[in-house]
């Protein structure tokens, strides 16, 4: 069995990836649930492996180059590699907190706007990635998975897909 061109599932990964924010989009805006700072993260991952996608598209590079190397369409394997994995990261936490019990989880933070006029980037991060109280709430679910266990499968899906890219390079 052999694997469509890597442009047509570049493309689909694209697509798959402008549906999921626009479902985020549409739960924000329309069912009223607002996304904690590690939902935003997630979402910054969603568009760093759809612009990688993008480009992967846009570019198509050949699978190797007339002297049997494969840079570009390595490399558009690993970014998404590493995109996804940093989106599985953030997911898994936010799954992770959860789990935890309600005592055991930071208290809420303040504002985006309040911790970047006030924080070093350094402390503002490091508050964004720990998570909290709101990032632990599961507001809804589909098929009793919370949003965080199903970005969590979709960015797994994702990583297996840059991996698939990154080897097939090779071939």
């Amino acid at each position: 069995m052999t694997l469509p061109a890597s442009r047509l599932l570049y493309l689909l990964a694209f697509i798959i990836c402008i549906v999921l924010l626009l479902i985020a989009l549409y739960m924000e805006h329309y069912m009223g649930l607002l996304p904690c700072p590690l939902c935003i993260i997630q979402r910054i991952a969603f568009v760093l492996i759809g612009l990688t996608c993008l480009a992967a598209v846009i570019h198509n590079p050949a699978p190797r180059d007339g002297r049997g190397r494969a840079g570009a369409a390595r490399a558009y394997g690993v970014a998404t590699t590493l995109f996804a994995g940093l989106g599985a990261a953030i997911a898994g936490r936010q799954v992770w907190l959860q789990y935890q019990p309600a005592e055991q989880l930071p208290s809420c933070l303040p504002s985006l706007d309040y911790m970047m006029d006030v924080l070093p980037l350094h402390d503002m991060l490091g508050l964004l990635f720990s998570g909290t109280a709101d990032c632990a709430a599961v507001t809804w679910t589909f098929l009793g998975l919370s949003i965080a266990e199903c970005t969590l499968i979709a960015f797994i899906g994702f990583t297996i897909f840059g991996l698939v890219q990154i080897f097939r390079s090779r071939d």
